[in-house]
């Protein structure tokens, strides 16, 4: 679902937070805000807020960079998965996921039955614009990031589409974002 809806006060956000059963995942891109928004959405809803990324760090004593360079994308992803089912028994809350997390189908199917996949969703010129201010994207060194976005942003975004909810992430605010997920959310719950 797409939507764009009024802004909720804040009675019905704490209504909705009620109703959440299950953790939000935020799914998408490298670049379009998972972590940044999640923080947001999180706060609003009064739920913890966890980076599956900061956590699969945090297990491996390693950065996100080192765990590719030294062992690989397929090591790092048998990572992910774990993390992330561990993160999904931990009730409501907020979880933002790597970018490859959603596309990996064991994964992709671990939280689409135990969590709500929201789909962040962004143009190409965005994620260039917003990856481009941090060099620490193992996916996008040595060779054109926009090339290398564009190619798997046409592989991923089927994976991504299966996300029960589907929301943009323009080039405004944060907080505008955030607004409409919590519509989309009060929308289907």
């Amino acid at each position: 679902m797409t939507l764009d809806t009024p802004t909720l006060n804040d009675a019905e956000i704490r209504q909705l937070a009620i109703r959440l059963d299950r953790p939000v995942v935020l799914v998408g891109m490298m670049g379009v805000g998972k972590s940044t928004v999640g923080r947001k959405l999180a706060a609003l809803l009064d739920l913890p807020f966890v980076d599956a990324d900061d956590e699969i760090s945090d297990a491996a004593q390693l950065s996100i960079e080192e765990i590719f360079e030294r062992f690989g994308e397929a090591y790092f992803r048998d990572g992910e998965r774990r993390v992330i089912a561990r993160l999904l028994e931990g009730g409501p809350s907020v979880i933002a996921t790597g970018g490859g997390a959603f596309a990996q189908d064991e994964t992709r199917a671990m939280i689409l039955e135990r969590g709500l996949a929201v789909w962040l969703d962004s143009d190409l010129s965005t994620l260039v614009d917003r990856t481009s201010r941090k060099d620490n994207r193992p996916l996008l060194k040595g060779g054109d990031p926009a090339k290398i976005l564009a190619e798997l942003k046409e592989k991923r975004d089927p994976h991504y589409a299966q996300a029960p909810v589907h929301v943009i992430s323009g080039k405004g605010p944060h907080g505008d974002t955030v607004t409409r997920i919590l519509g989309a959310l009060a929308a289907c719950l």
